[in-house]
């Protein structure tokens, strides 16, 4: 039973995740409910290990229907690579609490930000030279690459607003930039899961199936619905956070 409720986590962790990410709220925090005898490493690294292939699902559809600029993809997915990996290896030794509550107000300002500025994300306004808008795109990897192995939960919602909000691609776009990306940051910081023994496979394989599933269902109907949708989406999902990281603080503090 508790496999059957995680892969329905995963399910719908795949959909919102195809849409602008964030699909950790909902498979992360499912995994320590259900399973409280793992450690965190076990946790983080079943959800990526069930959460990495519904993520390249969806990043081939976006290809499939959105003109991907892949000279920034690569350029941003070598920067996320080589941060994931040293993310994940930090990770094994501090606490990522001490990031927390940082990380509450960065989701704070960046959800103010969007909601305030109603034209973001709908139209592409690329304004610097390609040269500066490939640091950015180094930068951006490298920022998220690190974020993601060390923290995980909302790496591929902040990827789209960095692509966004800094490089000045569409809502759509971006979401598809940081679904190809993610995958590189995910077989990356996975490759150490792995090697240290901490993902339960009998676990991560059903929820891996459900994540594929969700993660095809909802490409497919952010590709029909547009930049419009996949704003309101990226909002509920940065709101999502901001209460996930204001609990962690709380409890921190408490």
């Amino acid at each position: 039973m508790d496999i059957l409720i995680a892969s329905f986590a995963a399910l719908l962790a795949g959909f919102v995740d195809s849409i602008v990410g964030g699909g950790g709220l909902v498979q992360v925090p499912a995994l320590f409910i259900l399973f409280p005898h793992f450690s965190v490493s076990q946790v983080i690294g079943t959800n990526r290990f069930a959460s990495f292939v519904g993520t390249s699902v969806a990043g081939y559809q976006y290809a499939r229907k959105v003109e991907v600029p892949w000279r920034v993809v690569c350029i941003t997915a070598s920067g996320t690579a080589v941060m994931s990996f040293l993310g994940a290896t930090i990770a094994s030794h501090l606490k990522a609490e001490v990031l927390k509550p940082l990380i509450l107000f960065l989701m704070t300002a960046i959800a103010v930000y969007s909601f305030s500025n109603k034209t973001l994300g709908q139209y592409e306004r690329v304004s610097v030279s390609v040269v500066r808008l490939q640091w950015y795109a180094l930068l951006i990897g490298m920022a998220m690459g690190f974020y993601n192995g060390f923290v995980g939960p909302g790496t591929g919602s902040l990827l789209v607003f960095g692509f966004v909000s800094i490089m000045g691609y569409q809502f759509l776009r971006a979401s598809a930039v940081a679904k190809v990306i993610n995958v590189v940051a995910d077989v990356a910081s996975l490759a150490f899961f792995i090697w240290k023994g901490y993902v339960e496979f009998d676990i991560a394989f059903p929820m891996m199936a459900c994540n594929v599933l969700g993660a095809y269902l909802g490409s497919r109907l952010a590709i029909l619905r547009g930049n419009t949708f996949i704003r309101k989406v990226f909002l509920i999902v940065i709101f999502g956070l901001i209460l996930r990281f204001g609990y962690d603080v709380w409890r921190l503090l408490s």
